[in-house]
């Protein structure tokens, strides 16, 4: 019975990471499709992750479900009701996300210390709270999302590894190295693009 258990949370990661690993590469390449995939991805994580007890991803995820659905709009029409461009975040935008990182790793750390059974509290909350920062930045088309995510990416791996969801482990590495790639694919096609506008005037 536990065997059957844990043999259907594999092929769960498995399913899940094969919509992730669409999704973020649909990200890299700027086609607002990705989010489409990344619903169906959140939506088996959240039962992976309750099995689990990664109380703070489970929010989280609820959280990217909220956010690719908002991104996916935004994207799509943003405030003219065209699409809107990738670009460089502005100062307050800047503070506006480590003001995401700090309330969210506060809020998270303290739940998951004293209302929860998790082992990881301040582990889990770190990977949250950087996630967070990361998809309300994607959301909005700007290029540092991609930093935020792989510092999430770079404290997820380990704890995944620790609570042995492997599949998703390796998973979180081929983000962390799409991620890497993703900014710089995104740097050539802002450049791209403000090359054109400089030729137009």
């Amino acid at each position: 019975m536990i065997e059957d258990f844990f043999t259907q949370l594999t092929w769960l990661q498995a399913i899940g990471t094969t919509f992730g690993v669409v999704q973020v590469l649909l990200a890299r390449k700027n086609n607002i499709d990705n989010y489409l995939f990344g619903i169906v991805a959140i939506l088996i994580s959240l039962w992976v992750l309750y099995q689990s007890k990664l109380y703070a991803d489970i929010i989280l995820n609820l959280y990217y479900l909220v956010m690719s659905i908002y991104g996916w709009f935004f994207w799509k029409f943003g405030k003219e009701k065209e699409e809107t461009p990738i670009s460089y975040s502005s100062k307050l935008e800047h503070l506006k996300a480590l003001g995401i990182v700090l309330v969210c790793f506060t809020g998270m750390s303290y739940w998951l210390r004293f209302h929860t059974n998790s082992d990881v509290p301040l582990w889990d909350a770190g990977v949250s709270a950087f996630a967070w920062a990361g998809m309300w930045l994607m959301a909005k088309r700007k290029m540092e999302n991609w930093i935020f995510l792989n510092i999430s990416n770079a404290i997820s791996i380990p704890l995944l590894i620790y609570k042995e969801l492997y599949i998703y482990a390796g998973l979180t590495i081929f983000l962390f190295i799409v991620g890497t790639s993703g900014y710089f694919k995104w740097r050539k096609i802002v450049k791209a693009h403000n090359g054109q506008l400089a030729s137009a005037h």
